[in-house]
């Protein structure tokens, strides 16, 4: 039975609530944390990528994740100029300061593991490629496998 009336809405949400938990196991149990560290790992992200490779990632995303995804965008702005992992980090933990206390990295692991099991592996290839060096280090390949 359709919770909403409309199968494309019962899907996304089903589909976000699953990203949700694989989020909550590496952070700890709060849906509204785990949505706000999706929320500010997917715009660093985004905002550190060439605008084709960004448009291509949030196609692959569900509906409801690929609405935070391109919430604030501002493509004439990308991509940003930030080329050290610890640039992305010290991002992170700013979008996050009016939250519980969530480690920066232990954020970043969740939601690119995440998006290593549900986008294909080819789009997560030109993503991690796309990416400086530096930053390609906070999106180790053994979690492609």
């Amino acid at each position: 039975m359709s919770t909403t009336g409309l199968e494309v809405f019962d899907k996304t949400l089903h589909t976000t609530h699953i990203w949700l938990d694989e989020i909550n196991d590496k952070i700890g149990p709060d849906r509204a944390v785990a949505w706000k560290v999706l929320s500010v790992v997917l715009h660093t992200l985004r905002d550190r990528l060439p605008m084709q490779v960004a448009a291509h990632l949030g196609a692959q995303l569900p509906l409801m994740v690929r609405g935070i995804y391109y919430d604030q965008f501002e493509p004439e702005k990308l991509p940003s100029d930030m080329q050290s992992a610890e640039e992305f980090i010290h991002a992170v933990q700013d979008g996050l300061h009016n939250t519980r206390t969530v480690d920066s990295k232990d954020a970043i692991e969740a939601v690119f593991s995440v998006l290593s099991g549900h986008v294909s592996r080819g789009q997560i290839e030109k993503v991690r490629h796309a990416l400086p060096k530096n930053l390609r280090a906070l999106w180790p390949e053994e979690m492609l496998a």
